[in-house]
């Protein structure tokens, strides 16, 4: 009789047990989804949604750019902080005088304000300080590295000439710069005379 007793106590020890590593793990699967659906909560509701903006950009005091915008997203409840331009933007670099040195548009652009990284997308177009353009369609900028980058195809219109090629290394002034692999350099004179040519065709 406490043979068949016995047999029953574990029976009933075994269920529990079992019961109650199923409903652990329930619930720990639960909660694991449930942290997931607010990280991606976080990443997608913007904390701020603002509209026609233009403003002034400042670091610890110091003004660093002016801003235009038709649309600005900032989402820094996200895991990567960062704000979103999605119909374009205009940025003017100041130097510390209040200078601009640089200006920049971009049909979309993305900022990581924890890196200090900037995304520029679409038909992207900058200019430095002596007049010289350049255009592709990606630019990164790095700000804590001084540095403006990109892997594709660019180019670089002087005052004299048209230079064109794949991939770009520079500073954030765009004064000391380097294309990755040239493709060829054309006059304007010439440059001129192929459009003329093209439209009269």
């Amino acid at each position: 009789m406490k043979q068949i007793l016995i047999k029953h106590i574990y029976t009933y020890i075994t269920v529990a047990f079992i019961a109650a590593v199923m409903f652990v793990f329930i619930s720990c699967s639960y909660r694991v989804e449930s942290t997931e659906e607010l990280s991606n909560s976080r990443d997608s509701i913007a904390l701020v949604h603002a509209w026609d903006v233009s403003t002034v950009i400042s670091d610890s005091g110091v003004t660093r750019y002016r801003l235009a915008t038709p649309e600005w997203l900032i989402f820094d409840k996200a895991s990567e902080p960062y704000w979103d331009f999605p119909h374009g933007i205009h940025l003017e670099k100041f130097d510390e005088n209040l200078n601009v040195y640089a200006n920049v548009d971009a049909d979309t652009a993305i900022y990581y304000s924890n890196k200090e990284m900037w995304i520029l997308s679409g038909n992207v177009k900058a200019m430095n300080l002596d007049g010289e353009r350049f255009e592709s369609e990606k630019l990164f900028v790095e700000q804590k590295k001084d540095r403006i980058y990109t892997d594709r195809f660019v180019t670089i219109i002087q005052k004299e000439r048209i230079i064109n090629g794949i991939g770009l290394e520079s500073n954030q002034r765009l004064t000391k710069y380097t294309i990755l692999e040239p493709q060829g350099i054309i006059p304007i004179d010439e440059a001129s005379d192929s459009v003329l040519t093209s439209a009269n065709q």
